[in-house]
Formats: C-alpha cells, sequence, structure tokens
C-alpha cells in the first residue's frame, strides 16, 4: 500500500543533526512489533511494580525505542530487570510531554551510561533541554517527523501540556502510542491520518478521560471506532470507568494494560482480517 509521508521541519539541538524535509517514498513496514508496558499505575503481569506514570518499550525491526520514562528510575530500572530489558539496545527515547509522571525516569535511565538519542516537543522547559543536552543528543520536535523508518512524530498538538504521540507503521496498519493524550485522544487520531496513510490497527497509552463520565467517555470510544481504530488499549490516565466503557464499546479489540503487558504483532493479525 502506497503511503504518502508529510514530513515537516525538526529544530536540531545536537551539534550537527539534520534531519531531511521532504516526501518519503514507498518502503515496506518492519516485519517485527514488540511492545512492553514498563512502567504504568495498573498492574498486568504479577511480580512488577505499579506507580503512577507511563513507559513502553518498542521493539520495531532491528531498531530499540523507549517511549516516556515513567515517575521515577528506581521503579523503571526495577520493572525492566525483571522484564529482561537490555538498556544498551537503547537508542532513542521519545519523550510525549514534560509531566514528572512521564520523564521522570530519564535521568536515573542516563546514569546507566546510555546515550540514546531524545526526542522531545520543543516547548520543553529549556532548563530540561539543557540537562538532557549535557548527557546525550537532544531533537527538538516541532512538526511530523519520522525518527527512524516506520516510525514517526506526530509533531507537537497543542494543548496544556503541548504533547507528541509515537506513529509505528507495521504490515497490519498503524500502532500509536500515547502518553496522556491532553490534546484529546479523538485529535491525536484525527493527526495521525494526516501523517501516514493507512489503517490504523491500534491506539495503546494514557487516554485522559478519568475526569469524564462514562455517558461522556462512549462518543469518544464510539468516534474512535468511527475513524477506523481496529484495537485499544487505554490505560494508565484513562481511568477505571472509562477503561470499561472502551471495553464494552470495543468488545473483542479491547485489550488490557498496565505494567508487564506485552503486545506482539500477531496480537492484531485479527486487525487485517
Amino acid at each position: 500500500m502506497m503511503r504518502r509521508i508529510r514530513w515537516a521541519m525538526v529544530l536540531a539541538a545536537a551539534v550537527g543533526l539534520t534531519i531531511p524535509v521532504g516526501i518519503r517514498a514507498e518502503t515496506t513496514p518492519p516485519g517485527d512489533l514488540t511492545i512492553t508496558i514498563l512502567y504504568d499505575n495498573y498492574e498486568y503481569a504479577e511480580g512488577l511494580q505499579t506507580a503512577w506514570g507511563f513507559s513502553a518499550l518498542v521493539e520495531i525491526g532491528d531498531h530499540t525505542i523507549l517511549f516516556d520514562t515513567g515517575g521515577d528510575g528506581p521503579t523503571l530500572l526495577s520493572n525492566g530487570a525483571a522484564l529482561g530489558v537490555e538498556w544498551s539496545d537503547v537508542e532513542v527515547i521519545v519523550l510525549s510531554h514534560e509531566h514528572g509522571d512521564h520523564v521522570g525516569g530519564l535521568q536515573a535511565l542516563l546514569d546507566t551510561g546510555i546515550t540514546p538519542t531524545v526526542y522531545a516537543p520543543a516547548s520543553f522547559p529549556a532548563t530540561v533541554r539543557q540537562h538532557i543536552l549535557a548527557r546525550t543528543d537532544l531533537v527538538q520536535v516541532t512538526d511530523t517527523v519520522e525518527i527512524l523508518p516506520g516510525v514517526h512524530s506526530t509533531g507537537e498538538i497543542i494543548a496544556l501540556p503541548i504533547e507528541q504521540s509515537l506513529v509505528l507503521e507495521t504490515t497490519v496498519g498503524l500502532v500509536v502510542i500515547t502518553g496522556c493524550a491532553h490534546p484529546g485522544i479523538v485529535n491525536i487520531v484525527e493527526r495521525v491520518r494526516t501523517v501516514v496513510e493507512d489503517d490504523i490497527c491500534l491506539v495503546v497509552g494514557g487516554f485522559h478521560l478519568a475526569n469524564r463520565t462514562q455517558g461522556e467517555v462512549r462518543p469518544i470510544a464510539e468516534e474512535l471506532l468511527a475513524l477506523g481504530v481496529q484495537h485499544a488499549c487505554p490505560t494508565h490516565c484513562t481511568g477505571d470507568g472509562a477503561i470499561a466503557v472502551f471495553e464494552e464499546v470495543f468488545g473483542d479489540a479491547f485489550m488490557q494494560g498496565g505494567v508487564g503487558r506485552v503486545i506482539v504483532l500477531e496480537d492484531l493479525t485479527n486487525a487485517a482480517d
């Protein structure tokens, strides 16, 4: 399937780091994908620590990406060790937004000696950007950008705070990972549809609906279905009541989240049938 990629400029704070701007040619999506939730306030697998926040390890093709770093280093590192994570494999860290429950584990990760390139919204406070630059390379994201082959940022989506989400191309459609979805989960999905032209197989992460009634959440879940989202895995700040609504609306296409949850490409193949 042809995918028309809309690229835009990224401000690169690291010396010598440049990102091309243009239209990417057709490529074959990576054939392998594993998403492991390392940090969450919901439990999925026993023996792991829960705490308020979110982090997910993405292994796609030959690349390893960490999306957000949770609220603290000890919990993230402990869960990573229990799940067999090799931090030295992490090439890129993508930070969704500046809140502490999504960036709190970053310093502890960098203290392990790894130096992945960090992609953060350009709106991050200067003190945070300077702290990252003192340890490793930083790409300040403004508009949509392809981070690695088949791996995209939505670019900054305006909200309080400004946020970016991760878009992964797979052989069964797009996988979208959100941090807190402060701009609105529907708005994020609509943005994704302008980044890569393909079906949306899965949306996973925080949906920021804990303060909404179930009556308010239902049309949101139904709109995601209308937008073509085939699987939903709401967790973190989504809220118990909202998660229950998504389970009802999506039925068999609902996926339970929580720390220790592992999603592999084979789990999503039914979405392509």
